[in-house]
């Protein structure tokens, strides 16, 4: 038995051995193979043959066009072993095919054309498996086609028929194309192979990992045809077809998900794909990766339509680039601009060597690495452009920009901000820019900041710096809006008004400068003035989805909640629609939760929603194309509120258990795109646009924690970028919330599951679990619940707000008292928060510092948003 395990042992090093190519270690194996195991010899002479004719091309590397070598004594021993294993038969027929491969491969080798494509023919090249095959068996299938096209060129044609050299040429090209498809199937193979043996070994250090090479077959399989093509397509002008299957194939091979082996060659063929599209193809005869190329053109050969598609399948492919909006060039001057900017930016990493003191490729490289979201790496590059380049402006605000986004790193954010505002006259320019970046670095500082003091003063110093901002540039409407958007959080009311109004006098189609003037408008009381605001805006950007969300809070208030559901729903139908996403397990019930409270909905009734369980980040729900137009009907419609100021309503104090007023700003992210931190809250439900310290760890916390319950949960794999799904969870809670208002706890529930199947550790999940809780008077569950999202993020302000209240309610007045200090210090504009305080000290008989909590619960009350001014995304 130990035997056969350490056989077992042994034939797997040997198999990841002739997959890997290191064929310098197969004799040792061999050697330890054959002492182990019985009836083994014809076995080691197939390994020793292999491993003794690799070695040799690997000293004596063949090239192409190169003539026929003839027999030669060094592979005397090859043939020798080969012939050893074919002859006596003893071996299955899987090995057997293999060394005939190998024997094929010889001959080639030797100039023996003939036999090779003999034994090609008798092994059945082309009904040899793909699928549940070792890497290596790709490979010698991958070499045993290409070697096959190499035969078929090297050969004559006995007769001078035009149409038997065509069919030869397309043979060949066939037997190349499909060496160059398997062959990236084994390189994409192997290298995955390879990751996961170093995933799972063992922490003590073993064997670097082996650098993979294409060899003289595999590198012919994967550019020979597409240089037939092109020759014939091109030089000779007696077949336009070649030249469109020839792009085609250049394509094919750049689709292909990159491996560390092929990206020399990937780099390559994206210069010359570039070439050809600039020099041999006019605009008339584009057509763009994803269409079928044309199916005849004037210059065809009639006698050879349909040519343009491929003549054989395989039954496995190599896996390609997939996935939501991706840029798809329209022209062939497109085409050749991304082919190139792409084939640049895999040349830079290695350029950088040689680039000392070369802003050029520095900066490049800057932009290369924020393409790709390594946004950290990109900081460090950008420090290396400001230093070769001093005087430039732009790239400390560059990297101010990345710094208070993904990363959050608000110091260093400050200090690039400060260099452009200390730069003097050279870069005046762009001082106001400068001053706008420090004005809102301050202002996130503010958020992050745990105590009143340091809030109040940073605030203040955001204020000086957007008042510094807008009096350098009065005509940029974003100083304008910051400016506003500061003073409305800080709850100085009309002057944000004013100055909201000369943001939108400067751009009347900003869709953050129209949602923060519906905001303004919530807080002075005029709901249905601010509905009005946020109706136009959305028939000018109708899939931004905070603006929906606000809506949905707005209708709660003025239209009730029939009318706030119908808009969830529409928000299902809009996001169904822009992601397009599909889940095998949907049960297709999404959206008949919502149909139980609205009668005659039909045109909605036919919405079903996936349900997936991995998060990741907020979608930038706020991006939208910009307008042309400046005399819009929105543009018209704000214009007559400029100037207006409408008497506030009748004071209604909300009520305290499920008010759809949500004042203070939380902790939460912004819906910037940041897919490293803005994945755990939602910002539109119970949150603010910026990240908190606390809630940066918090959302590593509830990522660990909802991966692990979602993989117990379902096995089913998350489609493409997750920003959608976090999405998703914010309507359903939306929805959640309405019927919480309406007293249903049933819906509520079922709303509050869908978005639990998607993040089940969210803490915005688990309160809204509590909220249900309480609806039923189950307040003991609803206190766990309230814990378990303070146990994720401590510094979650409705949480901690109810439950204080819950703790009053049992009568622990200490208790309740110091998490609602605590959520005071956190948040000091909430006013339910100053309320429930107000309501712990009098049951305490605290009267005096009562009514002063009381008295701040209304100032704040009266200044308190629909939903957060700091929804609004806070970026440079």
């Amino acid at each position: 038995m130990a035997t056969k395990k350490a056989g077992s042992r042994l034939e797997t090093e040997i198999e990841r051995c002739r997959s890997e190519c290191q064929w310098e270690r197969i004799p040792d194996l061999v050697k330890q193979l054959s002492a182990k195991l019985i009836a083994n010899d014809d076995m080691a002479e197939l390994l020793l043959g292999e491993s003794k004719l690799e070695q040799h091309l690997k000293e004596q590397p063949l090239r192409q066009g190169a003539s026929p070598r003839g027999p030669r004594p060094q592979l005397t021993e090859v043939r020798k072993h080969l012939t050893a294993t074919l002859d006596r038969g003893n071996l299955k027929s899987e090995f057997l095919q293999e060394s005939n491969l190998i024997m094929a491969k010889l001959n080639y080798v030797e100039g023996d054309y003939k036999e090779a494509l003999n034994i090609y023919a008798r092994v059945g090249l082309d009904d040899l498996p793909l699928t549940a095959v070792a890497p290596y068996r790709l490979r010698m299938i991958a070499e045993a086609y290409a070697t096959k096209g190499l035969c078929l060129e090297k050969l004559p044609i006995s007769s001078s028929t035009s149409n038997l050299h065509m069919d030869r040429e397309q043979d060949v090209i066939t037997c190349y194309e499909k060496a160059g498809d398997i062959a990236l199937l084994y390189l994409q193979e192997i290298e995955r192979v390879i990751l996961t043996n170093i995933q799972n070994r063992s922490p003590k250090p073993g064997p670097a990992p082996h650098d993979q090479e294409l060899g003289f077959f595999l590198e012919t399989g994967l550019q020979r045809a597409h240089v037939l093509y092109f020759k014939n397509g091109i030089d000779v002008h007696e077949d336009q077809q070649n030249l469109t299957r020839g792009v085609g194939r250049f394509r094919e091979l750049l689709r292909a998900v990159e491996t560390r082996t092929t990206q020399n060659l990937r780099m390559t063929i994206a210069r010359q794909l570039a070439e050809i599209l600039l020099r041999g193809m006019c605009e008339q005869s584009y057509w763009n990766p994803l269409e079928d190329p044309p199916c005849q053109s004037p210059l065809d050969d009639p006698l050879r339509k349909g040519a343009n598609t491929k003549t054989y399948t395989l039954t496995r492919k190599a896996r390609v680039y997939s996935g939501e909006n991706i840029f798809c060039p329209q022209e062939n001057t497109e085409e050749a601009l991304l082919l190139l900017l792409i084939s640049e930016s895999m040349c830079l990493e290695r350029a950088m060597k040689f680039a000392f003191e070369e802003f050029h490729l520095w900066y490049q490289f800057a932009l290369s690495l924020m393409a790709a979201g390594k946004s950290a790496r990109a900081v460090k590059v950008l420090r290396e452009c400001i230093r070769l380049k001093p005087d430039d402006a732009t790239i400390p605000l560059l990297a101010a920009k990345l710094c208070m986004g993904s990363l959050h790193w608000l110091e260093e954010a400050e200090k690039f901000a400060k260099t452009v505002v200390d730069a003097g006259e050279k870069t005046s320019e762009f001082k106001a820019k400068g001053y706008l970046a420090l004005g809102l670095v301050y202002s996130l500082q503010a958020t992050d900041a745990s105590l009143r003091g340091m809030q109040e003063v940073l605030q203040r110093k955001a204020l000086l710096a957007f008042q510094r901002a807008h009096s350098l540039s009065p005509t940029d409407h974003q100083a304008a809006f910051y400016l506003a958007l500061q003073l409305a959080i800080s709850r100085q009311i009309p002057e944000a008004l004013g100055y909201v109004r000369q943001a939108l006098q400067l751009q009347g189609d900003d869709v953050n400068s129209l949602h923060l003037l519906a905001l303004l408008l919530s807080a002075q009381k005029h709901y249905h003035d601010a509905l009005n605001i946020i109706d136009m805006a959305l028939s000018e950007y109708p899939e931004n989805f905070i603006l929906l969300f606000s809506k949905v809070k707005l209708e709660s208030l003025c239209r009730g909640p029939d009318e706030a559901l119908l808009t969830c729903k529409h928000m299902l139908q809009i996001w169904k629609s822009c992601y397009n996403l599909t889940n095998p397990s949907d049960s297709g019930r999404g959206s008949s939760l919502l149909d139980r409270t609205i009668a005659d909905r039909r045109q909605l009734n036919t919405i079903t929603l996936p349900d997936f369980s991995d998060p990741e980040t907020v979608s930038d729900s706020s991006s939208s194309s910009s307008l042309s137009r400046t005399e819009s009907p929105l543009h018209l419609f704000v214009s007559s509120h400029l100037h207006s100021h409408p008497k506030p309503d009748t004071f209604v104090w909300p009520p305290a258990a499920h008010s759809f007023s949500d004042p203070g700003p939380r902790r939460e992210p912004s819906l910037c795109n940041s897919p490293d931190v803005y994945f755990h809250g939602f910002p539109s439900l119970f949150s603010v646009s910026s990240v908190h310290a606390t809630s940066v760890a918090a959302s590593r916390v509830e990522q660990a924690l909802s991966e692990v319950a979602s993989s117990l949960q379902s096995s089913t794999p998350k489609q493409g970028p997750l920003h959608p799904w976090m999405t998703l969870a914010q309507i359903w809670l939306h929805a959640a919330e309405v019927y919480i208002g309406i007293g249903k706890p049933a819906e509520a529930t079922a709303c509050t599951q869908e978005a639990a199947n998607l993040f089940p550790m969210s803490h915005n999940v688990l309160y809204m679990r509590g909220q249900v809780a309480e609806l039923r008077g189950n307040f003991e569950e609803a206190r766990r619940w309230y814990e378990e999202a303070l146990s994720i993020s401590p510094t979650h302000v409705k949480s901690m707000q109810r439950l204080a209240l819950i703790l009053h309610q049992l009568g622990r007045y200490s208790l309740a008292e110091k998490i609602l200090r605590d959520a005071v210090q956190v948040n000091s504009t909430a006013h339910e928060v100053w309320n429930g305080l107000g309501e712990v000290l009098q049951a305490q008989g605290n009267d005096a510092a009562a009514t002063e909590c009381f008295l701040t619960a209304l100032e704040l009350e009266a200044s308190s948003p629909a939903v957060p001014f700091t929804i609004i995304p806070r970026v440079l």
